[in-house]
């Protein structure tokens, strides 16, 4: 009998990242507008970065 496989995430490495005090305020602040965590919304950030870098 074939069980559907859990959808996975993938697989995440954690980093420390120093920022100043007033930039991770900036960042909370914006991501507590858009109703999300803000190491998701800096995750997002990084991402949308990387891939527009990446088309040239």
């Amino acid at each position: 009998m074939a069980s559907a496989s859990p959808k996975l995430k993938p697989s995440t490495k954690t980093i420390s990242l120093r920022l100043p005090e007033t930039l991770l305020n900036r960042i909370k602040i914006e991501a507590n507008k858009r109703d999300m965590p803000y190491q998701s919304l800096i995750k997002a950030w990084l991402a949308d970065e990387v891939n527009d870098n990446r088309r040239g």
